[in-house]
C-alpha cells in the first residue's frame, strides 16, 4: 500500500524541496502538509500517516519537539522522524528523548531520504547521521567520522549494499565515501584499505561475522539498538 507521509515544516522552500524529492520515490506519498506543530498534530489525527516528518524547530506554542512527543504518545502507529539543520549529538539525543523514532539531518543526500523513511517504517534503522559531514572533525589520515565508519564496515566484510543499510545511506553515497577513502589512504582497492584498517587496530578480526562493525559497543536508546561512537587513536 506504500508509505503515507506527513511533512511539517514552517519553511516553504524546505517543504517544497522535500515534497519534490519524495515525489520521485516509488511507494511513498505525501498525504498532508503542516506549517506548525499544532497543525501537524491535527493533521496526523485526520490523515493517519505512516510517517510524520517533523522539523525540530518551528514557531508557535507547539514546537517540533513537542509535536513529536505528542504524536508519539497519541498516535503510536505513526513513526516520528525529526529533521533539523543542526545535527550535533546533543540535538539528536534530545529528539529521541522527546519521541523520535529516527533523526534526519537536513544535510542528508536527497537520494537517501526515501531509504531513511522506509527503514524507519521497517524498524531497521541502526545509525542516524549524527553530524553534518561538513562539520565532522578529521580523524586518522584525514578521514572523517563517516568515512571511518564506512571503512570499518567494509573491512568487516560488508558489501556496499549492506554498508548502506547499516549506515542509513544509499549505495551511491557508500561508493562516494569509498572513493575518497582510497584516495586519502593512497590504496588501490578494498583489500588494501582493509589491511590498512587491520594494521591500525580498527578491525580486531577481519573474519568476523557479516554485519559486525569492528567491536563497537551498542547502546540502547529509546528501545532501539544503536552503535555508540568510539574514538580510535592511530
Amino acid at each position: 500500500m506504500g508509505i503515507r507521509v506527513l511533512i511539517a515544516d514552517d519553511h516553504r522552500l524546505t517543504m517544497e524541496a522535500v515534497k519534490g524529492y519524495l515525489a520521485h520515490e516509488d511507494g511513498i506519498k505525501v498525504v498532508a502538509e503542516a506549517r506548525s506543530g499544532r497543525q501537524a498534530l491535527a493533521l496526523v489525527a485526520r490523515a493517519n500517516p505512516d510517517v510524520a516528518l517533523i522539523d525540530m524547530h518551528m514557531p508557535g506554542a507547539m514546537d517540533g519537539l513537542t509535536c513529536a512527543e505528542r504524536t508519539r504518545r497519541n498516535f503510536p502507529e505513526t513513526k516520528v522522524v525529526v529533521m533539523s539543520a543542526f545535527a550535533d549529538e546533543a540535538a539528536v539525543r534530545v529528539a529521541f528523548r522527546r519521541g523520535a523514532h529516527a533523526f534526519i539531518s537536513k544535510a542528508i543526500d536527497p537520494r537517501d531520504l526515501g531509504s531513511a523513511l522506509r527503514q524507519t517504517v521497517q524498524g531497521t534503522v541502526f545509525l542516524a547521521p549524527w553530524v553534518n559531514e561538513a562539520e565532522s572533525e578529521e580523524w586518522l589520515e584525514g578521514l572523517t567520522k563517516r568515512e571511518l565508519s564506512v571503512l570499518k564496515a567494509m573491512a568487516g566484510g560488508l558489501s556496499n549494499r549492506d554498508i548502506g543499510q547499516r549506515l542509513w545511506v544509499s549505495e551511491h553515497t557508500v561508493k562516494f565515501h569509498l572513493t575518497n577513502i582510497f584516495r586519502k589512504l593512497e590504496v588501490a582497492n578494498r583489500t588494501e584499505a582493509a589491511r590498512w584498517a587491520h594494521q591500525r587496530g580498527l578491525i580486531q578480526d577481519l573474519g568476523s561475522e557479516p554485519g559486525a562493525i569492528g567491536s563497537a559497543p551498542v547502546a540502547i536508546l529509546e528501545g532501539r539498538a544503536r552503535p555508540m561512537r568510539t574514538q580510535h587513536r592511530g
